[in-house]
């Protein structure tokens, strides 16, 4: 089985500098057509049999352009959402850096932000969801994940059996793929971040 892990388009929040994590806002214009770039390039080199979207808008927007160009089901998770940042969800970044400082060497894994979950919680949350995900999905020989940046990065860090309090992040730009091959040896990570659809499309 092929899993393609894929960011959503730009978001309103990406261009107003807030904290987004749990704050629901829409695509802007550019994520439409990000996604749309990504719905051809799909459509053309690697149609998903299923799509499984987080429920917050700009990624079940960006998943919804991908499944009606393909073509295939569309599949909701609510626990593909990215980090519940509780009371930062859609604070600017200055005020936040104000009114809820970091503390001193930072947040522990096992410490909730206010109103939000913990590093170790949305660890768990993820790996959940993925693996709910391969056993629904296991008749099928390609999906697609649409999520969001923190997700996913958590789903590589847990791919790659590296602890929950590491500093290893994997960036993903807007409508990023990375490629992973399921077969019965486990999992294999074969590509990271590609966006070569913003560009040939």
């Amino acid at each position: 089985m092929e899993i393609l892990l894929i960011r959503h388009g730009q978001s309103e929040a990406d261009i107003l500098g807030v904290h987004e994590g749990r704050a629901d806002y829409p695509l802007t214009e550019l994520g439409k057509k990000q996604a749309k770039r990504l719905a051809c390039r799909l459509n053309e080199q690697c149609p998903p049999d299923i799509i499984w979207t987080s429920t917050l808008k700009r990624a079940s927007e960006t998943a919804t352009i991908l499944a009606d160009e393909v073509g295939c089901m569309l599949m909701k998770e609510p626990n593909l959402m990215e980090f519940n940042n509780g009371v930062l969800a859609g604070l600017p970044r200055e005020i936040a850096a104000t009114k809820y400082p970091l503390p001193p060497g930072g947040r522990k894994p096992h410490e909730r932000i206010q109103n939000g979950e913990s590093e170790i919680e949305f660890r768990m949350r993820v790996e959940m969801a993925f693996s709910k995900i391969l056993a629904e999905s296991s008749a099928v020989l390609r999906i697609a994940i649409v999520s969001h940046g923190g997700t996913i990065s958590n789903l590589l860090r847990s791919i790659l059996h590296l602890p929950v309090s590491t500093s290893v992040k994997f960036a993903t730009g807007d409508t990023g793929i990375h490629l992973i091959k399921k077969e019965d040896e486990g999992l294999q990570i074969v590509t990271l971040n590609n966006t070569e659809h913003l560009y040939n499309y």
